[in-house]
């Protein structure tokens, strides 16, 4: 059986892509997972950012037949030596525990998230050879750009030191898998020969799905995902609630919503708009899904994160697996994908206000037949091409070219 260790410095351990779809369609493809996972102040924490109090606190358990490692992620800072030069990093930089507790799992391919994660499995498939003599096979999962060229966050001199340690570490890296065309593109443009595959943060395929005739009185707008530290994105849902609640009977349903302490302040006058389901169980998300007519997608700054840009989130392929249009604003690889498909609407902005969307929803509410295709056309893009069955196949074939 060969055995696979995925590499985590910052994902909450039943983070949505590397435990609930990867981590279990490898094991269910009889390879033996194990998770490498952070603490923070000493415990774990769910997907909303709350850490649990009383559960998992064993530093080494198995989970749904994952075997789960932990370690303090504040233990050590050895891994900001990514920057330094690449002289140190062997003496400097791999001392981390991630790095040690990886190596005693003796796996066959490491398969790291982050950034920094990356640096731990460069240190990792280096100090397997030399001390063990293994030669092991690494994986980088791209989940969005690192760094972002387009991001102000950093100085450019950091930004520079960060992307050249990149190219660095990709010469050692087996195989690239990211969530979009276009950064499989950006990875390709600078290292021609690197293999990398597009797997989409697309859900298994929803059950006893039935395309269904939108409410002709009714709206129901909906959202997936977080909104914390997002107060532009808060606002907007009060906005376009406030906005179409005025002219039709709406609602907007927000699936998860606020992180760990940051909540959403509803005004008093739309609390019966504004549905706040809070973080829910992934496998329950279709069924809260049932309802909704039309998902909403908003990526701010588009113009300052290219990751922004060529994003397909998680939310957008929720709603196209319950036959649910969407609406989004221009962000370039979600506009290629609508315009193919027919599946939704892009406003032509890449900073759409509220009274954008409001507008494109309330024209949509007057055509229900087009509501229904886009949403029927959308399922049907699922079916056929984009749904976690499909996706995982892409998974299995590249595990089965590294072995």
């Amino acid at each position: 059986m060969k055995k696979v260790c995925m590499v985590i410095a910052d994902h909450p351990f039943m983070d949505a892509r590397i435990f609930k779809k990867e981590a279990k369609s490898l094991q269910k493809k009889g390879y033996s997972v194990t998770m490498i996972v952070p603490r923070r102040n000493g415990r774990l924490f769910d997907i909303d950012g709350t850490p649990f109090r009383h559960n998992f606190r064993s530093k080494i358990f198995t989970y749904e037949g994952i075997k789960i490692i932990t370690y303090n992620s504040e233990s050590s800072t050895s891994l900001n030596k990514v920057l330094s030069d690449v002289s140190v990093w062997e003496s400097q930089g791999f001392n981390h525990p991630l790095v040690q507790l990886a190596m005693k799992e003796d796996a066959d391919i490491y398969h790291t998230h982050e950034y920094l994660s990356l640096f731990a499995g460069i240190g990792i498939k280096r100090l397997m050879k030399k001390q063990k003599g293994k030669d092991v096979k690494l994986i980088y999962d791209s989940h969005e750009l690192t760094p972002d060229p387009l991001s102000p966050r950093y100085p450019k001199e950091i930004k520079d030191n960060l992307e050249q340690k990149l190219f660095i570490m990709l010469d050692e890296v087996d195989y690239v898998i990211t969530v979009s065309e276009s950064i499989k593109s950006w990875y390709k443009s600078h290292k021609p020969n690197l293999p990398v595959e597009v797997i989409y943060n697309s859900p298994p395929l929803a059950k006893n799905y039935l395309s269904k005739d939108p409410k002709p009185q009714k709206m129901i707008v909906g959202f997936e995902g977080n909104i914390d530290n997002k107060q532009r994105m808060k606002e907007k849902i009060i906005e376009i609630t406030d906005i179409c609640s005025k002219m039709i009977d709406f609602q907007f349903k927000v699936i998860g919503g606020s992180r760990y302490n940051d909540v959403l302040i509803v005004p008093d006058s739309l609390k019966s708009k504004i549905i706040m389901t809070g973080w829910v169980d992934y496998r329950t998300i279709p069924s809260h899904m049932k309802e909704i007519d039309v998902g909403w997608v908003d990526l701010e700054d588009v113009e300052q994160s290219l990751s922004h840009d060529y994003a397909m989130p998680n939310k957008f392929f929720s709603y196209l697996n319950n036959g649910i249009p969407v609406v989004v604003n221009k962000c370039h690889d979600m506009e290629q994908f609508i315009r193919r498909h027919q599946c939704g609407v892009v406003i032509d902005k890449t900073k759409a206000t509220a009274k954008d969307y409001a507008n494109v929803l309330l024209s949509l509410h007057q055509d229900r037949k087009k509501l229904r295709l886009l949403g029927d056309n959308g399922r049907k893009a699922m079916e056929n091409l984009y749904s976690w069955e499909r996706m995982e196949q892409r998974l299995f074939e590249v595990y089965q070219q590294l072995i």
